[in-house]
């Protein structure tokens, strides 16, 4: 862990994004989907599943109200994952435990979005919503809907299932960002009395707890970098270092079984430091493991570091899928075994890629790592944005490989995965996420410190750093050149990330490449152009994937391309690519040539050579599947 090499991402307020590409995705969040996942939250989408999360919040202010009035309150059970129409009186909270961190994403998203275009009417709005979550915050700083509103008396009873922690830490994340772009506080406020009590309330000779849904680790160094109070650094470090540890918290904690006791489930079958393979529940896995890299880097703990780099080295060299997603099945929404990535049961939750780019972010922070910068290109313009509609108003939970819709509608090993997006989640986590991801796009492209300026994602924008002004101009995602145009504030270096899938780049002027990286020395104004060589390749796995043993995938720059049965008709099992397939760029699409086997319906018979017919392949790029309704999809194809 070399000191020298620690950077700090470019803040979102000193990035513009003119990407040809990114700016109409960046301008989709903010015109479409902030206000459609407002509505959600509201319970006002025709045919959605409801939220309740915006009902909770008025529910848990009218308690606070009548608790500050020395009025009787009722009690409610708060012993459920989820809570509904059915089996919660109308009075009592409702939807599932974490409801009210889709909020705290939603207020996070508009913090974003305002600090790079400012909007009088969304801010009022989050203003008002707002003074909704600090209506409901308890005297003792304590913030959570379901113990507000149901009992009081069992507040941090079951850290393991009930996910304050986790509000928490959606809470302290919107906080910092609302009040980074607005410079109100009240959030900010209410977000510190929490962390406070959870300060109070946790430590060597208070509950040596820890949550079951990691993400309170991150939010608490968030607020220690906003805030400089130290204590929440040493928190934060806390739950890290007391996870794991035997006899385990969960067990002692009143001496009876919770709801899931795998503890591999939840990272917590022995301590971080000790974790060198990516296990369980996808989503908390990276949402610990960017905690611990923000822990590592400011406590300066080379240990816990190294645990980070084995940890994302498992994951980008044996657990992630070809388009960036991970979690292989959706037994825990976990990571599987190693090279266990099959197409059809896949997980590959849109969140959990998301929680994969937080990591990727905090790890070249400590270090440049040209490799895991290409696992967070991957997942951004493959997973992550495959998880929303063109449209900006449906939303993918899960992103397949390969999709036959009859097998999900009848097959319940694959009804998980959804042939068509939705409009909404009970569970709705995956929608406000893509939102506050899309929305602070601009703080993934940079990493500087006083000598370097390392460019990691190739998104066109205009930036104010501290070795420099910088102009990117893209065409990254349509051919692959670059232009940067630079303005030094002093002499520095540019550290430029060369593609792995780039097999013939070139610059425009001499630099210095290693490690991934191509260094040039900059002293005066200058211009640099970079052309990374575009090319239609074909990408086979480890031949330890058993899924795909004879098949390969179809990519061009950071897209990985499928079939759709839109293009190609049903059964797209039976095609496969000509030797020489003569790939063809028809606009976004890539035509190829290849062979329909002709169906066969006798079950068994003698082998021989298969019947086929020449046939012209359509792919399409991945994250563009589903946008012409319910049909077969496959990113593998035999070759």
């Amino acid at each position: 862990m070399n000191k020298d090499l620690f950077s700090k991402h470019v803040e979102l307020k000193n990035v513009k994004i003119t990407d040809g590409f990114w700016l109409s995705e960046t301008e989709l969040v903010r015109r479409e989907v902030i206000p459609y996942q407002y509505e959600a939250l509201h319970d006002r989408i025709e045919g959605a599943e409801k939220s309740y999360a915006v009902e909770n919040f008025i529910k848990a202010g009218r308690v606070v109200r009548a608790l500050k009035e020395g009025r009787e309150v009722t009690v409610f059970p708060a012993d459920k994952w989820c809570y509904d129409d059915n089996n919660a009186h109308p009075d009592a909270f409702h939807g599932w435990v974490f409801q009210d961190s889709d909020v705290y994403k939603w207020l996070e998203s508009v913090a974003f979005s305002l600090s790079v275009r400012p909007d009088a009417e969304l801010e009022k709005k989050a203003d008002e919503m707002i003074s909704l979550v600090c209506a409901a915050q308890l005297d003792n700083g304590y913030l959570d809907t379901l113990y507000v509103i149901n009992n009081r008396e069992e507040i941090f009873s079951n850290l393991k299932d009930f996910h304050e922690l986790y509000c928490f830490g959606h809470l302290a994340q919107a906080a910092v960002a609302y009040y980074n772009s607005t410079g109100k506080r009240a959030l900010l406020d209410a977000a510190c009395r929490f962390a406070d009590l959870i300060c109070d309330t946790f430590g060597e000779d208070k509950i040596k707890g820890y949550g079951g849904h990691e993400i309170a680790e991150m939010a608490l160094v968030g607020l220690y970098d906003v805030t400089g109070d130290e204590k929440y650094l040493a928190q934060a470090k806390f739950f890290i270092d007391e996870r794991g540890k035997k006899p385990y918290y969960y067990d002692v904690v009143l001496g009876r079984k919770t709801v899931n006791d795998n503890y591999h489930y939840n990272q917590a079958h022995c301590e971080p430091r000790k974790q060198h393979e990516a296990v369980g529940h996808a989503v908390r896995g990276v949402y610990l493991y960017s905690g611990m890299a923000d822990v590592a880097k400011r406590c300066e703990d080379g240990e816990l570091y190294e645990a980070c780099s084995k940890l994302i080295e498992n994951i980008i060299n044996k657990k992630i899928y070809v388009t960036g997603g991970i979690g292989a099945t959706a037994d825990g929404e976990s990571f599987s075994f190693d090279y266990d990535l099959p197409n059809d049961l896949a997980y590959a939750e849109t969140c959990a890629s998301i929680g994969l780019i937080f990591f990727v972010r905090r790890m070249l922070e400590i270090q440049p790592d040209a490799d895991i910068a290409d696992a967070a290109e991957t997942a951004l313009y493959n997973t992550v944005l495959s998880g929303m509609a063109q449209d900006g108003k449906s939303f993918f939970y899960v992103n397949p490989l390969e999709v036959l819709p009859e097998a999900s509608h009848k097959d319940s090993r694959k009804r998980h995965v959804k042939t068509v997006r939705q409009k909404w989640f009970g569970c709705a986590c995956c929608p406000p996420n893509l939102a506050r991801l899309i929305s602070s796009i601009g703080e993934y492209c940079f990493t500087e410190n006083g000598e370097t300026l390392f460019v990691h994602q190739y998104i066109g924008c205009e930036a104010e750093c501290i070795n420099a002004r910088i102009k990117v101009n893209s065409d990254y995602a349509f051919n692959g050149r670059v232009s940067f145009e630079i303005k030094p504030q002093k002499p520095f270096s540019l550290a430029l990330r060369i593609p792995k899938w780039s097999k013939t780049y070139s610059f425009s002027r001499d630099c210095e490449v290693r490690d991934g990286y191509a260094y040039f020395e900059i002293s005066s104004d200058t211009v640099i152009e970079a052309d990374f060589g575009m090319t239609v390749r074909t990408v086979k796995c480890s031949n330890l994937v058993r899924e795909n043993i004879g098949k390969v995938a179809i990519t061009k720059g950071p897209f990985v391309y499928c079939l759709e049965e839109a293009d190609n008709g049903k059964n797209l099992h039976l095609l496969r690519l000509s030797e020489n397939p003569d790939f063809r760029v028809d606009g976004e699409d890539i035509l190829a040539d290849g062979f329909r086997e002709r169906m066969n319906a006798e079950l068994y018979s003698d082998w021989k050579a298969p019947e086929e017919d020449a046939v012209t392949l359509r792919l399409i790029p991945y994250y563009k599947w589903g946008n012409r309704g319910e049909n077969e999809m496959n990113v593998y194809i035999r070759k």
